[in-house]
Parts: C-alpha cells; sequence; structure tokens
C-alpha cells in the first residue's frame, strides 16, 4: 500500500507543470500586505501603476486632484496637484518620468510629465481622444506594452471592451481597435495590466484585467481567453486598479484608499522536482525491504 501511493505520488509529480503553458497562474497568490493611502492626495484611489525606474508606485484618485508617489510598502514619497480634471480611472507609466491618464466619461488621454510639488493643467498637455462621451461607463483603465510601445485599454460596460493599438500625442491620432469582444463572465471592467514587462516569459503577451463589480482579477489572453483568476471579494468591495511589478507582486488599490499586496507562493524548479521523485523513490525502496 506504502508503494502503491508513493508511486501516484510520483507521478502526479512527474506530469504536474508547475504553472500551466503561458499563464502567470494567479491560483499562486495571496493578499501578504496591505497599506492605507492619504486621504489628502489619494483619496477615492482608483488606478494604480509601477514605475520600474524608480521601483515605486503611482496612484490617482478619481477625483483627478493629484497623482502621488509611494514605496511598494506604502511611504509617502511626494505628489503633483492636477487641474481641470473630472472623473480620472487610467493611469499607466510609459518611461522616462512620463505617465498618460485618461479620463472616464470623456474617453480622453493625456501625457503627464511628473515632477513632484507642481502641478499639471488639463488644458496645457498633449491629449488624443479614444472615442466620444459616453457617461459613467467608459474608459477605466490603460496599460502600456513595453513590448511593443502601444497601449491596451478597457471600457466598463455597456459595451465592454478591451482594445490594443497605438496613441501619438504628437499628432493626436491613434489606431485602438477591439483586441476581442469580452465575454469573461464579470459585470464590469475596470482597469487592465500587461505583463509585457517580463521579457522572454511564456506569458508576457497575457493581460490582467480586473472587475471591481465582480471583485476578481483575470488573467487573460489577447483572445479573451482566461487562464486563470482571483477572487477578491474577501478584502474589498471598491478595488478598481491594478499593476505588477517585475518581481511578479501585484498591487491593487481602493477607494477607501488602500492597496492590497499580492505575492506568490514560488515555483519549484525542474531540479526540485527531481529531487522530490528521487526522495520519493528512496522512501519506496525502503518500504519494500522492510515489507
Amino acid at each position: 500500500m506504502i508503494v502503491r501511493s508513493l508511486a501516484a505520488l510520483g507521478f502526479a509529480l512527474a506530469f504536474t507543470s508547475p504553472v500551466s503553458a503561458g499563464s502567470l497562474d494567479l491560483s499562486r497568490y495571496s493578499v501578504t500586505a496591505s497599506f492605507s493611502l492619504p486621504d489628502s492626495t489619494a483619496s477615492e484611489s482608483s488606478a494604480i501603476t509601477w514605475n520600474w525606474d524608480t521601483d515605486t508606485l503611482f496612484v490617482v484618485g478619481d477625483e483627478g486632484d493629484y497623482i502621488t508617489e509611494v514605496t511598494t510598502g506604502g511611504t509617502v514619497l511626494g505628489s503633483m496637484r492636477l487641474s481641470g480634471f473630472d472623473d480620472t480611472e487610467a493611469l499607466t507609466y510609459i518611461g522616462g518620468g512620463r505617465f498618460v491618464i485618461g479620463e472616464e466619461r470623456i474617453q480622453d488621454v493625456y501625457l503627464i510629465d511628473y515632477n513632484a510639488g507642481t502641478t499639471a493643467s488639463r488644458g496645457a498637455l498633449a491629449t488624443v481622444s479614444l472615442g466620444g462621451n459616453v457617461g459613467n461607463i467608459g474608459l477605466e483603465g490603460i496599460a502600456y506594452d513595453r513590448a511593443s510601445g502601444g497601449f491596451v485599454t478597457v471600457k466598463e460596460k455597456a459595451p465592454q471592451a478591451v482594445q490594443g493599438g497605438t496613441i501619438d500625442f504628437t499628432n493626436g491620432t491613434h489606431t485602438m481597435t477591439d483586441l476581442f469582444a469580452p465575454s469573461l463572465g464579470v459585470s464590469d471592467l475596470s482597469d487592465v495590466q500587461v505583463l509585457s514587462g517580463f521579457t522572454g516569459a511564456s506569458f508576457a503577451d497575457n493581460l490582467l484585467i480586473y472587475s471591481q463589480e465582480s471583485r476578481k482579477l483575470l488573467e487573460v489572453t489577447r483572445s479573451g481567453q482566461i487562464l486563470s483568476s482571483f477572487d477578491f471579494s474577501a478584502f474589498s468591495g471598491s478595488a478598481e486598479g491594478v499593476t505588477i511589478s517585475s518581481n511578479g507582486t501585484i498591487f491593487i488599490t481602493d477607494e477607501s484608499p488602500n492597496v492590497y499586496v499580492l505575492t506568490a507562493a514560488p515555483i519549484p524548479e525542474p531540479e526540485t522536482y527531481a529531487l522530490m521523485l528521487a526522495g520519493l523513490a528512496g522512501v519506496g525502496i525502503a518500504a519494500r525491504r522492510r515489507a
């Protein structure tokens, strides 16, 4: 019986991949920390992005008053006042201290150079319109694709939309088109993150999409196939923004305003599996000898 059980376990280990092919695998993740954001500059936090040049986080509230920089542990480093914005729901870092910020209702995006302690006036920024005024169901998230230099956006609902393409702030034009017709089983789409920063990884072309109303984080392909998911309902009902750092740590922000830190269990290397199997074989031999 012992030998039979060990053999079955060895078979399972031998044919269980540490992560499904081409997937980040959100089932490996758990919420391991959280921290509060300042109400004064991050009220109703609705979008978050990771700056790979400084390894810090930037958040914006949906009232569009400030962009605030914090460390990945929650220490506030500074903020930049925004003037003329109304309903900011989208934010992404594009490198060199520059960000793209989006207005939900009018579906316009703006190019911002971040300088702490200064003010950015909406009317003075380079802008591109991604669509007309659709009210409070418009542009909810934007993510920069480091591999292509393009962008991916999500529209909240009625209808939901996931689009990809280029945005040219110099000429005020874009090539954003639908990547797929969303059928993800969620009530809305509230943010998106491209995994292209993981150069060479099998999942680098995938997307993270968050749904605030369904309280769920999804990993999907660019054709709309769901690869993995994480149920966030036990942690927050007002979370809207998601980003991920180069070490795989995921950060989700909500309107309270808080940031939740999700980390993944380590994936055993192939050598580890080999050692485990060798150990099982040794135990099996010992068991047979005792028998």
